[in-house]
């Protein structure tokens, strides 16, 4: 028994004295001699990736100042106006965790990404507006085929640009992100409707072409009566204070992007696609503006919903260069020529498919798959 007591005596003695030495580094936890030396391999390689990015991205961006140029004095485009290799990946060691940064700093906030529930909110409380929703999704389509058909685009190019951009089943009022329908999903951008306008293209349309709308508006609210008439005026004077705040800054789309993500009335604006009247006209005129560019670039051939879809994915000068490219080029081309650097490695299918060949054939196999949704086939019955 006392052997036992003299042991459990010794056991507290030790804890105790062993409580009283600083901790050391826990097992696996890099010490400081570990963090520096994984540090300097790190900051080596993203030299030596950074000596071959660089001018990459350079050449990227002078090649493309070139064919500007060229277009500009209606020169031919050739394979030496395209960087032909692809751009540098970095395969080094990612960048280490100091141990001893502080562990419990939280992350800044980022703002929650605004969903419909705030696009309404913000659009009654800044600007009057409410809008008077479709009754059902077979209506909302059928008037945004009518405005589509009305201005020219063919029943192709709307069912495959909608099947691209929503796969096939989204709403009027999908939200981006929200597609599935799953409880645990999540907007992962404002982007909303058939055509998955941002609210920067919102605050854009309107302020360029908001007095056309409003002359459409006022003819319907010609035919009118009643509290349908009332209602359609208040739209109207509601929208008029729309395209007064989408003016309110320069046209550029820096300056509509600012409006759109960083101020009330930005994103109250995109409330506007949700109304019956409104929407189709945005949702339409998104594509619409891709098929004038290239017609006044001398491309009176109608675009496939492919080359649409393409304008509409890299802007319309990038797309309708590739639009342009002979099928052969198109097979040398990489995609990167058609991207700045950061949104080139934000965009997982234009560094996948490589060339504009292979972005193009994944674009149509993607439309295809999607097009025999029920969403797209409720689409083409509306034509």
């Amino acid at each position: 028994m006392r052997n036992r007591a003299t042991n459990l005596l010794i056991v507290a003695l030790t804890l105790g004295a062993l409580s009283n030495v600083p901790a050391g580094p826990t097992f696996g936890q890099p010490t400081a001699s570990d963090y520096a030396e994984k540090l300097q391999r790190y900051l080596e390689a993203r030299r030596a990736y950074e000596a071959q990015a660089e001018p990459y991205w350079d050449a990227i961006a002078e090649k493309r100042r070139q064919r500007n140029a060229k277009r500009r004095a209606r020169e031919p485009i050739g394979a030496d106006d395209y960087v032909l290799t692809q751009p540098p990946l970095y395969a080094g060691p990612s960048r280490p965790i100091d141990p001893n940064a502080p562990r419990d700093t939280p992350e800044p906030d980022k703002p929650p990404m605004p969903v419909v529930a705030d696009f309404l909110r913000h659009a009654a409380a800044q600007f009057g507006f409410m809008p008077q929703r479709p009754p059902s999704e077979l209506a909302a389509k059928k008037a945004y085929v009518a405005v589509a058909k009305a201005a020219g685009l063919t029943k192709e190019q709307v069912v495959h640009v909608y099947a691209f951009e929503t796969g096939g089943n989204g709403g009027y009022d999908t939200q981006a992100g929200l597609t599935s329908g799953r409880p645990e999903a999540r907007a992962i951008s404002p982007a909303l409707g058939y055509n998955q306008l941002l609210s920067t293209n919102s605050v854009g349309l309107i302020a360029e072409n908001g007095d056309r709308y409003v002359a459409i508006l006022e003819r319907k609210a010609a035919r009118l009566t009643g509290t349908d008439k009332v209602a359609m005026t208040k739209k109207i004077a509601a929208f008029r204070r729309m395209i007064t705040f989408s003016r309110s800054v320069p046209n550029a789309w820096s300056a509509h992007d600012e409006l759109a993500k960083n101020t009330p009335g930005g994103i109250g604006i995109h409330a506007v696609l949700l109304d019956r009247d409104l929407g189709p006209l945005l949702q339409t005129q998104k594509l619409l503006d891709s098929v004038v560019f290239a017609r006044r670039r001398g491309h009176p051939a109608p675009l496939t919903a492919a080359e649409l879809e393409l304008m509409n994915f890299t802007g319309d000068g990038n797309g309708y260069d590739m639009v342009l490219m002979a099928p052969e080029l198109r097979q040398q081309v990489p995609t990167a020529n058609f991207f700045q650097r950061a949104g080139y490695e934000r965009n997982p299918i234009a560094r996948r498919t490589g060339t504009v060949a292979a972005l193009i054939a994944s674009m149509e196999a993607r439309m295809e798959r999607a097009a025999r949704e029920r969403g797209a086939k409720g689409l083409a019955a509306a034509f």
